[in-house]
């Protein structure tokens, strides 16, 4: 029978990657403090100018719609019919008036869709500037039970 002859390592410690090692690190710590350098440390000249006149916000005007589905002008309720005849002005004194229709967040009893669709076929005959402004919505986040891996089936429908 052969016996197997096994010989012994001692072990050994490779400087060879514990030098990779260290002179990555070195190298993203010198890196990480020239990316941070402090704002008030660097020098900069900062001129003034000065104009004729002082500047002047936009002219706007807000369409919200609550949850009810009242419409509101600049924060004052307006009737749907009224609407337009209340921008006009507004638009002869400001010719670049940008109208903003906004929802009120939340889940309503009535469906504003239809609300919000009227508003903008008066408005776009008129030549008005109109953006709709609103949150990003994610979409609904579908979460299943807590003992169910897979959304529950419907029941079957009772035997006669």
């Amino acid at each position: 029978m052969f016996r197997v002859r096994r010989t012994t390592h001692e072990p050994r410690i490779e400087l060879a990657p514990l030098i990779d090692v260290m002179l990555f690190l070195l190298t993203f710590f010198i890196y990480q403090v020239m990316v941070t350098e402090r704002v008030d440390l660097v020098p900069m000249e900062l001129r003034t100018y000065r104009s004729g006149t002082a500047a002047k916000p936009a002219a706007a005007a807000t369409i919200s719609i609550d949850l009810d589905g009242v419409l509101y002008l600049d924060r004052v309720p307006v009737a749907l019919d009224e609407l337009v005849s209340r921008l006009e002005p507004m638009r002869e004194t400001a010719p670049d008036l940008v109208v903003y229709l906004a929802l009120a967040d939340g889940s309503s009893r009535i469906d504003r869709s239809n609300l919000l669709l009227e508003i903008w076929d008066r408005l776009q005959p008129a030549k008005f500037n109109v953006s709709i402004v609103g949150r990003r919505n994610s979409g609904p986040e579908i979460r299943p039970s807590a003992g169910d891996a897979s959304p529950a089936a419907p029941a079957p429908p009772a035997a006669p």
